[in-house]
């Protein structure tokens, strides 16, 4: 493999937030979870384990996040950031309103965002979702390894033609899925990966964010 052949998949993975009903083949999803698990971790110590579901299962974990988003109250094992500030929030800012107007959600349309914000409860339709933890005792450490699993799995899916979209906002409520899951109360939940074929012609797939420069990420000395 080439340079070119990893960035490729690079620039073609994207957050994929509108899938085909397809359920993926248990042997491609084997092939992207023994990809993903060659990630680099600390002192090899590989904290990630995930749940997988498929099938009837993904739709009843589905209406359930559905309904524990719109009654529950959010509470995340990993605290989220306290806030957005300067290029942080312009980039944050930038991704959102470029998905509201490929969706025809329109400033000050707040009904209009929060339909789509809870499209992340649906899990976009996604036929596939994976729930990613971490030994609680391993801290931010452990999380950080995982952050490198979630991009081992992204780009080994993209390699197959599987779309992906990692996603905080189902760990905000962690305790249910610690519940529905049966999740070990000394791990914590860091995030999900809703996953499947891409619906291509759905306008909230027709945007992509761009990438920051060089001079802006790097300090070069020596």
């Amino acid at each position: 493999m080439t340079l070119a052949d990893l960035n490729q998949l690079l620039t073609a993975r994207h957050s994929c937030r509108a899938f085909l009903p397809d359920v993926v083949p248990k042997e491609q999803i084997e092939q992207i979870l023994t990809s993903a698990a060659r990630a680099p971790s600390w002192c090899n110590a590989q904290p990630w384990h995930v749940v997988i579901t498929s099938g009837e299962e993904t739709n009843l974990f589905r209406t359930a996040m559905q309904a524990e988003a719109t009654t529950g109250t959010p509470t995340p094992d990993l605290p989220f950031p306290t806030s957005y500030t300067g290029v942080y929030q312009d980039r944050r800012r930038a991704c959102g309103w470029a998905l509201y107007e490929a969706v025809g959600v329109e400033r000050g349309d707040r009904a209009g965002s929060a339909r789509q914000m809870m499209e992340n409860f649906s899990l976009f339709g996604a036929p596939h979702c994976a729930i990613l933890t971490s030994p609680a005792e391993l801290g931010a450490y452990g999380a950080m390894d995982c952050g490198g699993f979630v991009t081992a799995f992204s780009l080994a899916a993209q390699a197959l033609g599987i779309a992906t979209i990692p996603q905080a906002a189902l760990a905000s409520y962690s305790p249910f899925l610690r519940r529905y899951f049966d999740i070990p109360e000394d791990r914590m939940v860091l995030c999900a990966i809703s996953f499947g074929y891409a619906e291509n012609n759905h306008p909230a797939n027709s945007f992509r964010t761009d990438r920051a420069d060089l001079d802006e990420i790097v300090d070069w000395v020596g």
